[in-house]
């Protein structure tokens, strides 16, 4: 295995791919924290020092990460800082969140079919666009079941 020096580089490399495919920097390199650590939990004062970023930056970042659920915060008797980790099922518990996403894009494109006549282009593709929305909320159910099942033992 790797040294905590390679590791900390890969960490790097999977933040600035979380960035290429959308997420906010500072949100990608925290989140690297989380699945790189060798620690239960992490404060985000540790987070700060590991990223040699600001307690400001690193906050916000935690709170991005705590609102679309992928950590949690952890009660920590005796301490004085929060502890947050990684949750357990932070990549299904992202995808449902996305749900929201398709939602917005769903309603976007509802909005936009009633604003276009029938033989206009713009209707068409929008109506292209409200059936993938309408046909990927109807399969993420049964989907995140089949993952739930797979990780299951036995």
């Amino acid at each position: 295995m790797g040294d905590r020096q390679e590791q900390w580089e890969a960490a790097e490399r999977l933040a600035l791919t979380l960035v290429e495919g959308g997420l906010q920097r500072m949100a990608a390199r925290t989140l690297a924290v989380f699945l790189f650590t060798d620690q239960d939990s992490v404060t985000a004062g540790e987070i700060a020092a590991r990223l040699e970023a600001s307690a400001g930056a690193v906050s916000g970042a935690v709170k991005s990460l705590l609102s679309v659920g992928l950590i949690e915060r952890l009660p920590a008797p005796g301490s004085r800082r929060e502890h947050y980790r990684l949750r357990d099922d932070a990549w299904a518990r992202l995808f449902t969140s996305q749900n929201t996403a398709f939602q917005a894009m769903l309603q976007a494109a509802r909005t936009g079919i009633e604003t276009t006549a029938e033989h206009d282009p713009a209707h068409r593709r929008l109506t292209q666009m409200r059936d993938f929305y309408e046909f990927m909320l109807g399969e993420i159910p049964a989907m995140l079941d089949r993952w739930h099942r797979h990780r299951q033992p036995g």
